[in-house]
């Protein structure tokens, strides 16, 4: 099965519900792009329009890999209509505060999955059948996990452990899943070099937040945990939030997954679904006396588990990595923190409809299958894909 072959394969709509008012501080505008990040389309907008970036605000972050449906406010408005690479833009209307992500009422997405086996048509029409009436685990996907390293500690857990040192290595050296090639060049040779400034200085990409880093390290050399600290605060704070969320959502997933097994039984049959290099499992039926409402808070230090079998859960998840609750708070940061709240365990989308088989066209001899179906947002339409197939 193969999916996500060419943007058209992957549509998502936003849909959001906001205040609009005759004449409010914020314009806003409903997108359209393909072939961009919506950092990058927010970066565009400032620049056609003369702004700072901080004025564009968009509620959610939406696949690069996609033709995306989203929705942006502007601080001070803009005209009726915006065309740039990969987006164009019209305005719907004016409110008085910028779009959030609780102004996000659901995504509607259409996906076509290609080069798929008759058995696997089956397969994924009868798993369809299962996912509508007993949902999937509600696990966070792959786009959470930008900052993943498949070598090394996470550098969510040095900035959780206050090791500024080590989290600067981590950010300097170690290739992240989300680093473009030149990142990955410049991490190779400064895990090579380390401790040289001046020549990770001279190394480093342009224009980049390793250079703003390596200066203050070549300008303060003498390498203690103090000098640590002030240039770990150097990186940028939605890049730390970031790194800090993608961490969480780690734990967060390995917390789930094993309330989930100890929540359903031994009498529940299981499957695996991978993210992120780790294998959590996944049910495929749900039996009926089970609470489909459940929500489990985020892990930090204020975090509460008043459920005896969850709280031993998160305590021994958080042991094997060397943490407790107390230890969730970004100490050694000024301005990012890890995100609060809860997260329900089970996902259910809503109008979960799949095609007739059809030829093909690129794959030769095999078929490929439309789904659509819309979810609640902070969900993930890539993981509903993945189960289809397990």
């Amino acid at each position: 099965m193969r999916y996500k072959v060419c943007p058209a394969d992957f549509i998502v709509e936003e849909q959001v519900r906001p205040r609009f008012v005759p004449a409010g501080a914020f314009a806003v505008y409903r997108v359209r792009k393909r072939g961009i990040t919506t950092l990058q389309l927010q970066a565009q907008l400032a620049r056609m329009l003369g702004i700072t970036q901080t004025a564009v605000v968009c509620p959610a972050l939406k696949d690069k890999r996609a033709l995306a449906v989203q929705h942006v406010s502007i601080r001070g408005g803009g005209p009726p209509h915006l065309v740039g690479k990969g987006f164009e833009a019209h305005l719907l209307g004016h409110t008085e505060r910028p779009l959030t992500p609780s102004d996000v009422l659901a995504n509607r997405f259409t996906i076509t999955v290609r080069d798929l086996s008759p058995t696997e048509v089956s397969h994924i029409q009868r798993r369809a059948e299962q996912i509508s009436q007993f949902g999937l685990p509600n696990y966070f996907d792959e786009q959470r996990f930008g900052s993943h390293a498949r070598e090394g500690e996470h550098i969510g857990k040095h900035i959780l452990r206050r090791d500024a040192a080590s989290a600067l290595r981590a950010y300097l050296t170690l290739p992240f899943v989300g680093d473009t090639a030149e990142a990955r060049k410049f991490k190779a040779f400064a895990a090579a070099q380390w401790g040289d400034w001046e020549r990770l200085f001279g190394a480093a990409p342009r224009p980049s937040n390793y250079r703003s880093i390596l200066t203050y390290l070549r300008d303060h050399p003498a390498g203690g945990e103090h000098e640590y600290r002030k240039a770990l605060n150097l990186i940028t704070p939605r890049l730390l939030s970031l790194y800090l969320a993608g961490y969480q959502s780690m734990l967060w997933n390995r917390i789930g997954g094993r309330y989930l097994v100890a929540l359903l039984g031994e009498c529940v049959a299981y499957g695996q679904l991978e993210v992120a290099d780790e294998r959590l499992p996944i049910y495929y039926r749900l039996p009926a006396q089970v609470d489909r409402g459940i929500a489990i808070q985020l892990p930090n230090h204020r975090a509460v588990y008043t459920d005896r079998g969850l709280s031993a859960i998160v305590a021994h998840v958080l042991a094997e990595e060397g943490l407790t609750l107390q230890d969730l708070k970004a100490r050694i940061l000024k301005k990012a923190y890890l995100p609060k709240g809860k997260r329900a365990l089970f996902l259910f989308p809503r109008q979960l409809e799949v095609s007739e088989p059809t030829t093909d066209e690129r794959f030769p001899g095999r078929s490929k299958l439309t789904l659509q179906f819309t979810l609640p947002r902070g969900s993930y339409a890539t993981l509903v894909v993945k189960a289809l197939a397990v």
